[in-house]
């Protein structure tokens, strides 16, 4: 086949696709272009600098050892756009998506060969086209691969589908690429793909379309990936990482005894499930993300968000009517108690602007959050992403405003809400958050806690994620960011409370810990199924991402 030097064109102005000249190694240049630029009013430092983009240096994974790969993050650093690289790699989210078209042309112009994967791709591929050599939809593991064999030959396609869904065989994510020390928290990691439930105005469904929206792989390969990362803490990017119990089950089981301290996401009914919360301290979890979405159930039953609403009250939702067994708060307060009866913090999300909510929306939800001892709260504006039901039915009922990419961040009203006005969301949007993170209530939700560990605790964690902002931005400007981990994990974990954050009356005994034996059973045997399963059966984990299949961390 013949094969393609840096220059080479073809009709148009266009670089001819294909491998390096003479089968030498390639120039792969990699960029996660900033979700909001760093001059923008909304430009939150250490927001942007938790991550470090764990997609695409899984992608770099499948990349030859001779090939020169570069890694830029533009959350922390400034770009380098000077470079000539053979094939460029561009991860887009829909608010990152106009810088990372302008990217994508400017390397074209030059002559390199784009790629644009992730979220938005995946929704408007057509658009995404008009910017890229190749479009990825869905999922990488199965179409990097193809690609690089199809680029290396001389036969890159224009679409790459996902349709394969398995983690099986998967490289290392190159993490050597990655500069720890711009970001609070290195360790991040993902152990599952996608979540086991269907909300209306969540991406998942459509950039899963195609096959499985919801896998897993073995659990030692989890374990195995955990126990190469230096440091304490570690933070699960899943979108559900209680989604299966009998693999979080095994996890858990895998991870006690290592002295990790770990933050995630999760659900109300994974916190109510009897035993696997406890599983999940015992190995270190001290802080978990829950999205409450709303405390009205109709609308919960109207974004078919009815896994929040319990067994009971899910059978009686319907999406013109409160749910039999009436609103949420019971089984919200019963997770958020058992929680910190655990010694778990909480980070609670809400949702403003669905059709059930009026002007009173933002006081009551912020009150609620107060008087439940809610540690951070992370409030968002109703979006209807492209290609999800949410913004089918708004755009069926011609409420959608704008497809300004940029104004979708949650933060700004992009249709017609239905009992308040665009300026009222937003209005209120600001003011809960301004409410929340006041002092007076900081205070007044650290001493719902009983104990006094837990109230210096919250004040700590709470008052430095939103106080020290001008500490923070020092921090990452002068890319000495990391050196705050060990004073995170000390927070996590209580200050040292030696046996962390469970009391010790709910601890289980040593003898209680995982056999070995149980790390590398088949996945198989452990993926979501009708059959019983044994209380200690691994499922499989998810290694890593697609092209940008990270699903960004709400606010």
């Amino acid at each position: 086949m013949g094969g393609w030097a840096p220059g080479d064109r073809a009709p148009g102005g266009r670089a001819t696709r294909g491998r390096a000249a003479g089968g030498r190694p390639l120039k792969v240049k990699m960029i996660s272009p900033a979700k909001t630029a760093a001059d923008s009013i909304y430009w939150r430092s250490i927001k942007y600098s938790l991550f470090p983009p764990l997609g695409l240096a899984t992608l770099a994974g499948y990349l030859g050892e001779d090939d020169e790969i570069t890694l830029q993050d533009e959350h922390v650093q400034m770009l380098d756009l000077s470079d000539e690289p053979d094939l460029v790699v561009i991860e887009a989210y829909i608010t990152s998506a106009n810088r990372a078209y302008r990217y994508a042309d400017h390397y074209r112009a030059k002559g390199a060969y784009v790629c644009l994967g992730g979220l938005h791709p995946t929704s408007l591929p057509e658009e995404a086209a008009q910017h890229a050599d190749s479009v990825f939809c869905g999922p990488g593991e199965d179409t990097w691969p193809a690609f690089l064999t199809d680029f290396r030959a001389g036969r890159p396609k224009p679409l790459y589908r996902s349709t394969v869904r398995t983690l099986s065989g998967m490289p290392r994510a190159r993490r050597d690429l990655i500069k720890r020390e711009r970001y609070l928290v290195p360790n991040s990691l993902v152990v599952s793909r996608g979540c086991p439930h269907v909300c209306d105005f969540c991406y998942k469904e459509t950039f899963f379309r195609g096959g499985k929206s919801f896998y897993v792989q073995a659990v030692d390969e989890a374990l195995a990936e955990i126990e190469r990362l230096p440091g304490r803490h570690l933070y699960f990017l899943d979108d559900n990482l209680f989604g299966s119990p009998p693999f979080a089950e095994a996890l858990f089981d895998g991870m006690r005894g290592m002295g990790r301290v770990w933050q995630s996401a999760g659900t109300v009914q994974g916190v109510l499930r009897p035993g696997l919360l406890e599983k999940a301290v015992e190995s270190g979890l001290r802080s978990l993300f829950i999205g409450f979405e709303t405390l009205d159930a109709a609308n919960l039953a109207a974004q078919h968000k009815t896994q929040n609403l319990g067994p009971g009250a899910a059978k009686g939702a319907s999406p013109g009517g409160a749910a039999a067994g009436g609103a949420p708060q019971a089984e919200y307060e019963a997770a958020i108690r058992r929680l910190h009866d655990h010694g778990v913090m909480v980070n609670a999300s809400f949702v403003f602007g669905m059709d059930g909510d009026g002007p009173d929306v933002f006081a009551r939800t912020v009150e609620w959050a107060i008087a439940q001892g809610i540690e951070t709260s992370t409030f968002h504006i109703l979006t209807p992403y492209p290609g999800t039901p949410l913004e089918r039915r708004l755009t069926s009922q011609g409420r959608v405003t704008t497809h300004d990419w940029d104004r979708y961040d949650t933060r700004h009203a992009v249709f017609r809400p239905t009992h308040m006005t665009a300026e009222q969301l937003e209005s209120g949007y600001w003011g809960a958050y301004r409410e929340f993170y006041r002092w007076s209530s900081i205070c007044r939700a650290a001493f719902v806690h009983g104990d006094a560990r837990e109230h210096v605790r919250h004040l700590a964690y709470t008052g430095g994620w939103k106080k020290l902002e001008p500490m923070w931005d020092l921090a990452i400007r002068s890319g000495k960011v990391h050196a705050f981990v060990p004073l995170l994990e000390t927070i996590l974990d209580r200050f040292g409370s030696g046996g962390g954050a469970m009391p010790a009356r709910l601890r289980r005994p040593a003898s209680a810990a995982v056999s070995p034996a149980i790390r590398s059973t088949s996945p198989e045997r452990c993926a979501m199924s009708t059959r019983p399963l044994h209380r200690h059966s691994p499922a499989a984990t998810a290694a890593s991402l697609a092209l940008a299949g990270e699903v960004p961390l709400p606010r």
